[in-house]
């Protein structure tokens, strides 16, 4: 990790306001019988292109050229002097292992609400759950990964909020975090490579962001 970017977040006092629908104190939720521990096969959520469920799909098959549209979400947490949460991605990861993306991303459950799926998500992946998480639109795209061959085809689901607890990460989920302003996030992207839906799913959720962090984004 580059020394400039600290690790250990800041915790503050005050509360922020966000005018946003929002829920607090958010905890992860169990996983439905279909996808209990230990199941070999993850299925993710086939959507049309209104974001209506049409079926369900394996995971690694979803994501082989030319992809099928499926479910997904992205997470931006902020500590509460307005810098970003990244992590790295583990570099055991199938999907773009050692790359550094936002907060959390990842699929819901079939049947899963996404907003449950992104706490539950967050909170295996950082050992930190949402202190509060904000709805934050939507956005629909077809993103090859020339690295892996693989394709990101979703309809992803934008959350944004705060992050008030340590961060623990799961080794075998994320390699390394960082708390980032948006000028060290600006730099950060230069020298580092990052996931191929970043940027996408940031400029996306910018709005929200702009409402929890402050217009310096």
């Amino acid at each position: 990790m580059p020394q400039s970017l600290p690790t250990d977040p800041t915790h503050f006092t005050s509360e922020i306001d966000t005018g946003l629908d929002v829920e607090t104190d958010v905890s992860p939720s169990t996983t439905s019988g279909a996808q209990a521990a230990g199941a070999t096969e993850i299925l993710l959520e086939l959507v049309d292109d209104e974001g209506v469920t049409i079926g369900t799909a394996e995971k690694h098959w979803a994501h082989q050229q030319p992809g099928r549209l499926h479910r997904a979400f992205s997470v931006f947490l902020f500590d509460r002097q307005g810098r970003l949460l990244l992590q790295r991605r583990a570099l055991g990861k199938y999907h773009s292992p050692g790359v550094w993306s936002n907060t959390c991303c990842g699929h819901p459950y079939p049947d899963e609400q996404p907003f449950v799926a992104a706490a539950r998500r967050t909170a295996e992946e950082l050992g930190v759950a949402p202190a509060l998480l904000c709805e934050a639109g939507t956005v629909r795209y077809d993103l090859p990964d020339e690295a892996s061959g693989l394709i990101e085809r979703e309809w992803n689901h934008l959350f944004v909020g705060l992050v008030t607890g340590p961060v623990k990460p799961d080794p075998e989920e994320v390699d390394d975090y960082a708390f980032v302003t948006a000028e060290e996030l600006r730099e950060l992207e230069k020298e580092r490579p990052f996931s191929v839906w970043f940027r996408t799913v940031f400029e996306a959720a910018l709005p929200g962001i702009r409402e929890i962090a402050g217009n310096d984004w």
